[in-house]
């Protein structure tokens, strides 16, 4: 138990760390423009994620405010606007077949996962040829300046109806956000995160970061024996904006990367002698 409370302090120092050294970044000029001052209120979940949520409401929210979280009822019903999800149980149950993170492992922790990467044009998406996937160091601190290669998300998920069904949204929504972008570069993460008595999961072991991206979603999966793993974030200066839990399959967050910064608590298991993990897909789009 010592151990994995030390793990945990020291990454909620990490944490600290990355907020100043950003909003240092910020002040220096070196990233993008400060979010507008009238963010400089702090919201909480209850505040961000609309009673009802709707395309206009998570729209204006977005575009007001930078992010959005939204509960799992509402944005599948959003998802099944595009398409009827009825494999979603097949799609879910792939996260059994992650493979690990060899990078991340090269620093003594561990996770799992695949990657895929698509693209659109003129409103039509189509997944691309496999290839590696890159940040640089000004957006990844921990293995940035990296190409590194995953193992692909399997063919039969990459071209699922529950996955056209997230991406074709996430065309239209980030589309409606931004549109003069006429190509979109998308890429694709399936992640678990797994923790065990001894060991803490972290979700973002780069702290609370940027992706290098225009829109992020971060939808859950699913979770098992798991505690803690809320989703925050922060302005530039390293203010809290927000925090939102994501605790049933569906629940989501939509975020505007060049305004906020984002990360995810610390995992550790309800029950320490049960296995547990945090199931997520990471959706990003990038102008092309």
């Amino acid at each position: 138990m010592r151990a994995m409370g030390a793990r945990v302090e020291a990454t909620t120092r990490r944490y600290r760390e990355a907020d100043r050294a950003q909003a240092r970044s910020y002040k220096s000029g070196r990233l993008f423009a400060a979010v507008p001052s009238g963010l400089a209120r702090t919201y909480t979940a209850a505040m961000n994620a609309p009673l009802e949520a709707t395309e206009t409401t998570l729209h204006d929210q977005v575009r007001d405010e930078g992010f959005a979280f939204v509960h799992g009822d509402d944005m599948r019903r959003l998802f099944e606007h595009t398409h009827a999800m009825s494999d979603w149980p097949a799609f879910a149950a792939s996260w059994n077949a992650l493979e690990p993170d060899t990078y991340l492992a090269a620093t003594g922790r561990f996770r799992r996962r695949r990657h895929a990467v698509y693209a659109s044009r003129a409103g039509h998406i189509e997944r691309q040829p496999h290839q590696a996937h890159f940040q640089t160091l000004a957006y990844n601190t921990l293995q940035g300046d990296i190409a590194r290669w995953f193992e692909p998300v399997l063919p039969e998920i990459a071209d699922s109806a529950s996955m056209h069904a997230i991406l074709d949204y996430c065309r239209e929504f980030f589309g409606s956000l931004s549109p003069e972008i006429a190509h979109w570069h998308i890429e694709v993460h399936q992640f678990r995160i797994e923790a065990t008595a001894g060991a803490a999961g972290e979700p973002t072991p780069e702290g609370s970061h940027r992706d290098g991206v225009d829109y992020v979603l971060v939808l859950l999966v699913d979770r098992e024996n798991i505690a803690s793993g809320t989703t925050t974030i922060h302005a530039p200066d390293g203010r809290s904006l927000g925090e939102f839990t994501l605790a049933r399959p569906f629940d989501a967050a939509l975020i505007h990367d060049p305004r906020v910064f984002h990360g995810v608590t610390p995992v550790t298991p309800l029950d320490p002698a049960l296995a547990s993990h945090r199931d997520v897909l990471v959706v990003t789009f990038r102008h092309a």
